[in-house]
């Protein structure tokens, strides 16, 4: 059987406006949608080739930010060949450090969390670095 199947995350966060206007900034994202009902705002965005979807929380769903959680329970891997600039543009547009960038298991990667509780993982094997 050929049926052709996508996955896009879906990322929960107190205030989608803020969420999108960070990711714009710190990963040269694009907002493909965005709208409002019900006084929550859904948006969806691309960062290179990759869609995704932001959204405020939906308690009455499950749908719950890691704020509200307490912490993430997956991570987001942004890969590309220049890790070192992608981060400290993501540092200065107010994500927080958790690992710096650095050569861990033939990858050149770095961790942080974004402003919304998100963690990312920006990297590349190390072959591919051009920093």
């Amino acid at each position: 059987m050929d049926i052709k199947l996508d996955i896009t995350p879906f990322l929960v966060v107190i205030d989608a406006t803020k969420a999108a206007t960070f990711y714009e900034a710190a990963f040269d994202a694009i907002i493909l949608e965005k709208y409002t009902n019900n006084g929550r705002t859904n948006a969806r965005v691309r960062i290179g080739n990759a869609d995704f979807w932001i959204g405020d929380e939906e308690p009455e769903f499950d749908n719950l930010s890691p704020t509200t959680i307490g912490g993430s329970a997956v991570r987001m891997i942004l890969t590309t060949p220049d890790p070192d600039t992608i981060f400290a543009k993501a540092l200065k547009a107010g994500a927080t450090q958790i690992c710096p960038v650095t050569v861990e298991e033939d990858w050149k990667i770095g961790k942080l969390k974004d402003p919304f509780g998100h963690i990312w993982e920006i990297g590349c094997p190390h072959s591919e670095s051009i920093s």
